[in-house]
């Protein structure tokens, strides 16, 4: 598969919210860096994403939302065989919402990192 294959697959699994179709797409040293959860290796993104599902479900009345995370604004940059892609995510119904940075390569998606958009409280 080609990184822009690794990461149509990858974005497919966080959209449907299923970690199989996730793990399919990332290489085994892959790592998911959240804010609040701190770096996640590929072992442990199946617990991460279930927390985050109970999370999504909690904000919204008991119920996951369909689809489970939207991504826009994708902006891919490729150069000496590694692609980085931008994008905006966002978890319809939760106020959830921010930027992700994803690095893939010809064996899958190596790393993302993920901001929160949010008021500060200052």
């Amino acid at each position: 598969m080609s990184a822009e294959d690794h990461l149509g697959t990858y974005a497919e699994g966080w959209t449907k919210g299923d970690a199989g179709i996730i793990l399919s797409s990332v290489t085994e040293d892959y790592t998911f860096d959240d804010p609040n959860a701190g770096v996640i290796p590929k072992s442990e993104l199946v617990q991460y994403l279930a927390g985050l599902k109970e999370t999504a479900a909690s904000l919204c009345g008991g119920v996951l939302p369909a689809p489970f995370m939207e991504l826009t604004e994708v902006v891919t940059s490729e150069s000496d065989g590694l692609l980085t892609a931008w994008c905006w995510y966002s978890i319809p119904g939760t106020g959830v919402k921010g930027s992700g940075l994803i690095k893939v390569g010809s064996e899958g998606v190596l790393s993302e990192v993920i901001t929160y958009y949010t008021k500060l409280s200052i």
